[in-house]
């Protein structure tokens, strides 16, 4: 294997360690997305960057005049990258199955589409789908049709040539748009590694259902442990050690793996006694910032910093500890969730791949196993009282709505804190991960400002008051 950014000087190597962050945060980049100048540096270090994110990461980058599409190997199932909406919401299932319907139909057309034409195509397809279907006549089927297609505006395989979506959204008897259909970008959009039409399971999806054999050799088996340590810690926020295999541990705390993510990356590495984190405090990589901005990153750190200090009590005040689900026993759980709803129609099962149920395992496959780690309980109840608490003393600085509704606000705030690796939710409440202990002692005032001729307006959070927010 070569080494890292090996034909990179040292004066370039802060400019490769762009393009890597840059293509490691939108594996598509296109002449405009997610800006003008992103292919450009992209494309001069393609070389380079295919080289080193097939040897350290089995990245796979495939590159044409008008795209670099980074193919990802994917290790588990991550529900916190979801495509976003105009209004930046999460996409709901409607809106993906649109998405995906008019990928199909966009292929059946030549070089324009009128957006009427497109979601007719769509609804055609849409309606032989069981609890799909789309409805010209309904907004909220218009809204979540518009939301797909500007999905796809934004990364420029539509580009917008007469006329306003957001228009036809509103009345598509008085409106229509029309796009211009780029044809590259759409095929790097879709790119389908396998089959879909094959699968039983979503797990098929996963490579690492495909971890190497004895066959092929001890030498690759560790390069192929030593590439999932490094996406683990990459792909992260932070790696637990409690959480991995054995040959996965011998790799995550080799020497190399901290010396290849900072010489590929520039960010730093850091060690503690439970695990590796790749730390960003600039927000150069990662997609999610914690502390953050909003009522929900407000609410969750204030919540966090009260849950660490819960975790610090002892004798008869200390939490009850108890074991968190394994890495295998939640991807288990999520593969069962998503292969309950995989349609049986359109299946070629004579084709599917043998033995797909198997890649996760079972919970109780004691193959390579961690030892039960154990990690403080708080209740449910316990964190509603301790919502209520904050929500009484910076309340002013919430939205209104989340403030009105504080089940939403914490079920929002847990998520959050869930996707940082901060907590793990459980029944009955949740488990206080090590990570969180970085977050002990965090204040804040709502901080009050009288601008003339306005009323008073609050900001929670100023700079001044925040904690150091990198984890």
């Amino acid at each position: 294997m070569s080494g890292v950014a090996e034909g990179v000087s040292p004066l370039e190597l802060a400019d490769y360690q762009k393009a890597v962050r840059l293509v490691l945060r939108h594996p598509l980049v296109t002449p405009g997305y997610p800006d003008r100048g992103a292919l450009a540096t992209v494309r001069r270090w393609a070389d380079q960057l295919r080289t080193d994110l097939m040897e350290t990461l089995g990245y796979r980058l495939v590159t044409t005049a008008d795209t670099a599409r980074l193919q990802r190997a994917q290790d588990a199932l991550d529900a916190t990258r979801p495509a976003l909406t105009r209004a930046g919401r999460p996409f709901d299932r409607r809106r993906y199955a649109y998405l995906v319907l008019a990928l199909a139909a966009l292929g059946r057309h030549g070089a324009q589409v009128a957006l009427g034409e497109l979601a007719d195509a769509v609804a055609a397809d849409a309606v032989r789908i069981d609890g799909l279907g789309l409805d010209t006549a309904r907004k909220p089927d218009r809204d979540a049709f518009v939301d797909a297609v500007t999905w796809l505006t934004e990364r420029g395989a539509l580009t917008l040539a007469d006329g306003s979506a957001t228009a036809w959204a509103g009345d598509p008897e008085r409106a229509e748009a029309l796009y211009d259909i780029d044809r590259e970008i759409l095929l790097a959009v879709h790119h389908p590694t396998r089959v879909l039409q094959h699968l039983t399971s979503v797990t098929a999806l996963l490579d690492s259902g495909g971890a190497l054999g004895l066959s092929a050799g001890r030498a690759a088996q560790r390069r192929d442990q030593a590439r999932r340590a490094r996406r683990l810690v990459l792909e992260n926020p932070v790696a637990y050690y409690a959480d991995a295999d054995t040959e996965l541990l011998g790799q995550l705390r080799a020497p190399a793996l901290a010396e290849d993510l900072e010489r590929l990356t520039g960010l730093a590495v850091e060690r503690r006694a439970e695990g590796v984190a790749l730390v960003d405090t600039s927000g150069r990589l990662s997609d999610t910032r914690f502390p953050g901005g909003g009522t929900v990153a407000q609410a969750a750190l204030l919540l966090a910093a009260r849950i660490s200090a819960a975790v610090q009590r002892g004798g008869r005040h200390a939490l009850e500890l108890l074991p968190a689900p394994t890495a295998a026993e939640r991807l288990a759980a999520r593969a069962r969730r998503i292969d309950g709803a995989l349609p049986a129609r359109g299946l070629v099962a004579e084709l599917a791949g043998p033995g797909e149920e198997s890649v996760v395992g079972t919970p109780g496959d004691e193959r390579q196993e961690p030892t039960e780690t154990r990690y403080p309980f708080v209740t449910d109840s316990w964190l509603r009282g301790r919502l209520r608490e904050i929500t009484v003393e910076y309340g002013a600085g919430f939205a209104a709505d989340l403030r009105g509704d504080p089940d939403r606000l914490l079920g929002q705030a847990l998520d959050l804190l869930a996707a940082m690796s901060l907590i793990v939710r459980v029944d009955g409440g949740a488990l206080a991960l090590p990570l969180i202990a970085r977050y002990r002692g965090v204040t804040a005032r709502v901080k009050t400002r009288t601008v003339a001729q306005l009323p008073v307006q609050t900001d929670l959070f100023a700079d001044d008051t925040a904690k150091d927010p990198t984890p």
